[in-house]
């Protein structure tokens, strides 16, 4: 047992102040952009500390302040594991706490980047349409009690209003979620909220702020209890919240800083560019698509990971499929981009066997990943009159998941913000047809022209129900 271990602590050593303040300070970004953050501040210097913010639970506070907020990243290559010790967060607060001081902490001059990986859902967006939900419970309350926020939309309002009150130049907002335009997105919910109760802010922010959109790409699978100790038996540290992550990793930014101003990001690999959209594009609909792809299909067929999926030659052969068939026709590469390179690269990352990233994690939130992964890519190519097959398929197979019985009848535990409702559609219909057509009808995932592909998302879904999963892949991509 590693519980009689010491605890792992922070390094001795001065501390850079802080510059940054991310909202959602989970695993992905501390694998991700903290590391590149770190890295260019030890190349090249800068007060680039960081600020985590949980907006909900103090749990993760919790186990880092013990630690003075420093903690291990451990590679998982195919051929061995490498540990790392992360220090560069300076501190963690929890908003339901004390919202008050997350906003005096964003409001302060010397943060220059108000950063986030709120997933999806914290957006209080419809996803469909990329606009404000103003029905969001937590834009209700934030509408009503805008200097005690709930919302990532809320807090980014307040401290933008504290800091033009105060005369301060605003921050840049800097999305690292999977959104498409992710930048522009949350620009946009932002000045959404801000001019519902002052136009006049929402002029300021729109004319003085800066909103860079980007791409981010690492695997990063949940942190087991089992992980933990693995972690204790390499270090011979006690380390309560380690993160696992790929030796891949991707991170293209919008050169578009409020002033300038940013960490020495160029320096450590991250790509610099005028327009991100088609690196984001290539990403959101290569990888985050067949990820889901493969999740709902993987998880049906009784799956428990990505590499097991893909250890499967016939959902190899499927994401292959996906990838020349339906998915590479709707992109125009990045220059300097082969996309068929890329697909075989990914395909290389998913079997990794040290990367246990469980289907049942990537099926998380599907109500919210579903149209920019898999719904714009399946629209795209039927405004070209090109059948896209697997896709269908990979639609329906959520559509089967959120129904809330695998194939053996056993409960999912489905993890969505519309898991109750969508519980409810797929239960009140008597068939495949009658369950796509209700779940169709979710205005929040797909736009009304989706109507148009009942019959084929039905016949999909049938074929699912009556074969299974497995035998539906292999129909389509053929025989391992």
């Amino acid at each position: 047992m590693v519980s009689s271990l010491p605890r792992l602590t922070r390094p001795e050593g001065p501390r850079p102040g802080v510059g940054i303040v991310h909202l959602g300070l989970g695993a992905f970004f501390r694998a991700h952009g903290a590391i590149y953050v770190a890295d260019a501040m030890r190349v090249s210097g800068g007060d680039w500390g960081i600020v985590g913010v949980s907006l909900v639970r103090p749990d993760q506070r919790d186990r880092l302040a013990p630690q003075g907020f420093a903690y291990t990243a451990l590679e998982l290559g195919p051929e061995g594991e490498t540990p790392r010790v992360v220090d560069v967060i300076d501190d963690m607060l929890v908003a339901r706490e004390d919202p008050a001081l997350v906003v005096a902490r964003m409001a302060d001059p010397a943060v220059r980047i108000v950063s986030l990986t709120v997933t999806e859902k914290g957006y209080c967006h419809d996803p469909a349409t990329g606009r404000l939900n103003f029905g969001h419970p937590d834009i209700v309350h934030d509408l009503a009690s805008p200097a005690a926020p709930r919302s990532a939309p809320g807090f980014l309002v307040a401290a933008l209003a504290r800091r033009r009150a105060a005369g301060t130049a605003p921050f840049t907002v800097l999305c690292c979620d999977n959104l498409p335009e992710n930048g522009s997105t949350v620009r946009g919910v932002v000045l959404e909220l801000a001019g519902a109760s002052d136009p006049g802010l929402a002029a300021w922010i729109a004319a003085e702020a800066a909103f860079p959109c980007t791409m981010v790409d690492r695997i990063v699978p949940a942190t087991k209890p089992e992980d933990i100790e693995r972690v204790g038996r390499l270090t011979g540290r006690l380390d309560l919240s380690p993160v696992m992550h790929e030796p891949f990793r991707q991170w293209v930014v919008e050169e578009h800083f409020v002033g300038g101003a940013r960490p020495d990001l160029g320096a450590v690999g991250v790509q610099l560019v005028r327009d991100v959209r088609g690196f984001e594009a290539m990403k959101l609909r290569m990888l985050n698509g067949t990820h889901s792809a493969l999740a709902y299909l993987g998880y049906l067929a009784g799956h428990e990971t990505i590499a097991a999926t893909v250890a499967d030659p016939v959902f190899a052969a499927f994401a292959r499929r996906l990838w020349a068939a339906e998915i590479a026709p709707t992109l125009v590469p990045p220059e300097g981009e082969d996309l068929g390179a890329y697909a075989e690269a990914l395909l290389a990352r998913y079997r990794n066997p040290g990367i246990r990233h469980r289907t049942w994690q990537i099926a998380m939130d599907g109500s919210q990943k579903l149209p920019q992964r898999l719904l714009g890519t399946l629209a795209d190519n039927a405004a070209s009159g090109r059948p896209c097959p697997g896709l269908m398929l990979a639609v329906a197979a959520w559509m089967v998941y959120v129904g809330g019985r695998d194939e053996a009848g056993a409960e999912i535990d489905v993890r969505d913000p519309l898991a109750a409702r969508l519980r409810v559609l797929s239960d009140g219909a008597p068939d495949p047809a009658g369950k796509v057509a209700a779940l169709l009808g979710v205005a929040e995932v797909f736009p009304p022209a989706f109507a148009a592909l009942r019959d084929d998302l039905a016949s999909a879904y049938a074929g699912l129900v009556a074969h299974g999963a497995r035998a539906a892949v292999e129909a389509l991509a053929g025989p391992a």
